[in-house]
Order: C-alpha cells, then sequence, then structure tokens
C-alpha cells in the first residue's frame, strides 16, 4: 500500500465531496477545521474553505468515501472474519437512551472496580463479570452512537485505570459499530478493551503512579503488564482470539517501535491497531495523577500528527469519522464566550453537532441549561465553536454544572 502524496493545485470552486484537501494557500490556524488535511464530507465543509480561500491542494490517492472503509478491510491480511456486514442507525433518541446509558456506566463501574480489585488480591478473572460488565454497554452503544460517551463524558474520573478500562471497551464498540461489524465481533472489541491493561493489576501502584522519568529497569517492569495480562486471561480460560490479540498487541505500533514484539503495519491485527488508537486517545485525554488531560479535539489532532508512523493512516481516520471533530461529552467554547458540552453528533455537518449550554459568556455557571443544535439556521446570530476544552479548563468539571 502507497501512503505517498500527489498534491494537485486546484481552485477552491471546484471542490467535491470525497476530495481530501491537504493544503491551502493560507494557514490552517485560521480556519476551523481542525487538523492539517481535511475530508470533504459536506456541502458544507465545501462552503466553508470557498469562503475561505482562492486556491487549495488536494491529494489525489485519498478519497474519502465509504468504498475507503470497505478498501481498508480488504486490505487487512490478518484474518478474513472482519467485514463490513451492517450498517447500524441509531433505535433511540438521546434523551431516550441516556437513562439507560446511565445505568449500563453504573453497572460497569462497579463491576470494573470490583474485578480489578479482585484479580490484583489474587482471584481469578471472572468471564461471568466481564460479560455483565460489556454487554449493556455494547447494548447501549448500539442503540445510540452518543448517549454513553455523554454519560462517560460529564463523569468525574477518580480513578484511571476503571474509568480507563470502560472508555476503551465503550470506544471499541463505537468504532466496531462504525467499521459494521457483525455485533459478536464488536462485543469482542469491548471485553478487549476493558482488559487489556488488566496485567496493571499485578504491578506496583507506586510504579505506575509514578510522576518521574522510570529507569530503563523499571520501563521494563510496567511493560510487562502486557505477559501478566495475558497470563491472567489464560488462567481464566478466555479462548477469545480477538481479545488475546487486543491485550497481546494495543501496544505495538506502525512502524514497528512498539512493544512486546516490535510489529509492523499490517503484522499487527486489526483490533491491536484500532485499540491502540482508542488506548492512546483515552489515555492523552484523561488525567492523571502526573499531568492534567488535554482535550478530546486535542488528543485527535496529536493522534492524526503521528499518522504512517506510530499509527495507520487509514485507521485514524475512521477513527476520526467514527467520532467527529468534537467528540460527543467535549466540552467547548462557543463563539458567544459560553462554554457547552457535545451532545451528539450531525454526521452530515460535522463541525456543527448538538450542545448544550452550561454557562454565561462570563463562564458563570447556568442554574439552566438550553440546548442548542449547531446546524440550525441563525441568520446573523450563527454560533460557532470556537476552541474545545479540557474537562477541568475554568476550574470546574462539568459533572458538577450538568448531573444532579
Amino acid at each position: 500500500m502507497s501512503f505517498e502524496l500527489e498534491e494537485r493545485r486546484m481552485d477552491a470552486t471546484d471542490l467535491q465531496i470525497g476530495m481530501f484537501v491537504c493544503r491551502l494557500d493560507r494557514p490552517w490556524e485560521e480556519t476551523p477545521f481542525p487538523l492539517q488535511g481535511v475530508e470533504l464530507a459536506s456541502h458544507e465543509d465545501i462552503d466553508t474553505i470557498q469562503r475561505l480561500c482562492r486556491v487549495v491542494y488536494v491529494d489525489a490517492r485519498r478519497q474519502v468515501l465509504p468504498e475507503r472503509r470497505r478498501a481498508l478491510l480488504r486490505t487487512d491480511l490478518s484474518s478474513t472474519r472482519f467485514k463490513s456486514v451492517a450498517r447500524y442507525a441509531d433505535k433511540a433518541s438521546i434523551e431516550e437512551e441516556v437513562p439507560r446509558a446511565r445505568s449500563a456506566f453504573d453497572q460497569a463501574s462497579q463491576i470494573v472496580e470490583d474485578l480489578f480489585e479482585g484479580i490484583a488480591s489474587g482471584r481469578e478473572l471472572s468471564v461471568d463479570q466481564v460479560e455483565q460488565a460489556v454487554r449493556p454497554l455494547v447494548a447501549s452503544v448500539l442503540r445510540s452512537a452518543d448517549a454513553f460517551f455523554l454519560i462517560e463524558g460529564l463523569r468525574r474520573r477518580d480513578n484511571y485505570s476503571y474509568s480507563h478500562a470502560i472508555s476503551c471497551s465503550a470506544l471499541g464498540a463505537a468504532f466496531g459499530r462504525h467499521m459494521g461489524f457483525d455485533e459478536e465481533t464488536i462485543f469482542s472489541l469491548a471485553a478487549g478493551g476493558l482488559l487489556m491493561d488488566v496485567g496493571k493489576t499485578r504491578l506496583p501502584e507506586s510504579l505506575l503512579q509514578y510522576q518521574g522519568s522510570l529507569a530503563p529497569g523499571e520501563v521494563d517492569i510496567v511493560r510487562s503488564h502486557v505477559r501478566q495480562g495475558l497470563e491472567i486471561i489464560a488462567e481464566s480460560n478466555i479462548t477469545n482470539q480477538d481479545v488475546l490479540d487486543i491485550v497481546r498487541t494495543h501496544h505495538e505500533r506502525h512502524d514497528g517501535s512498539g512493544y512486546p514484539d516490535g510489529l509492523v503495519g499490517n503484522a499487527i491485527p486489526i483490533t491491536g491497531r484500532m485499540l491502540g488508537i482508542i488506548d492512546t486517545y483515552d489515555a492523552m485525554s484523561s488525567a492523571r495523577p502526573y499531568r492534567a488531560g488535554i482535550s478530546r479535539h486535542q488528543a485527535l489532532r496529536q493522534i492524526y500528527a503521528a499518522r504512517n508512523h506510530l499509527f495507520q493512516a487509514e485507521m485514524i481516520e475512521q477513527f476520526q469519522v467514527c467520532l467527529g471533530v468534537y467528540p460527543t461529552g467535549s466540552l467547548v467554547e462557543l463563539s458567544t464566550g459560553e462554554v457547552a458540552i457535545v451532545m451528539a453528533q450531525n454526521q452530515v455537518r460535522r463541525l456543527r453537532p448538538r450542545v448544550t449550554i452550561l454557562s454565561t459568556p462570563g463562564k458563570q455557571p447556568l442554574a439552566d441549561f438550553r440546548q442548542v443544535d449547531l446546524m440550525a439556521p441563525g441568520g446573523k446570530s450563527t454560533i460557532d465553536i470556537v476552541r474545545s476544552l479540557a474537562a477541568d479548563d475554568y476550574g470546574s468539571h462539568a459533572a458538577e454544572l450538568f448531573l444532579p
């Protein structure tokens, strides 16, 4: 597969949906687009570029159409099991699904805490507990692409290990849904996301929370969580190959710089490639004892910058399309100065999701929240997203404003 850039100069008036714009006649920072390179997935994208630019450059090798996802799966040599077999549509509105998503999140949180603490104390991994945690989560994500991530984004993360496992599980389900996999494969991705760091339960907590640079021997100990995780899963008689592949390869990297085996490109199973991106994305956007988290939007940008090095470019593109420019559950600042949380994606206009406004323009919490669909026509009073925010920007987590 070739990853060479084939630029073609063209007038902005000639752009069409499906083209990939890789260069503009002005800096990207002066545009609302988040990446140095943008897929034209809607007429709004084209209109925005035409307002800002006269000349652009498109990559003739890249066409971001549904066929691109199918081509990605066809080029995967690790398995013939991964086929786009379904096109999922929301079966419930976000308002209808939120109570069920909250129940699934609370149940998963309780089970994961008990599961990980049990393993740390020498108890065997319970397959039944994994099922009980993952099945309701997957069912919620399949009913609604947004509700679980809204709830997950609003909850304060008191324990990184537990919340990271739940987030990666849900993201695995969402990514599998986006790729059109069958429901059992989606369950496998979610179960793998839940368990991929289970080996860390056998490592010293002081080492996992250490705030300085680790010595080479300490790095080796931390990296041993992959082997430890595989041993824990083997002891529980889990034989699901997708789960095993995820635990074994989620730290492998496209250019061979990962561990434990230094696998390159398609030698990494597709499940490992998918969950490697998810693992990195959630880690970057989560607060840790030794550093603050960055916004989800910024995490996507940094992962995109690592395309064809740490991660497969086509897989990153699909992950971005899956989550949207401003992922559900993200905090954003609007052109009005107000802070809002992204409630749901508008698939045809990715820069204009549905949001709930949480604060005044002066960043004071509102007593009553109001929803705004940024895609709705607003005449001269059109509201835009001007920047993404980390969860605790302005000194207050969204949960303190929005959740009872």
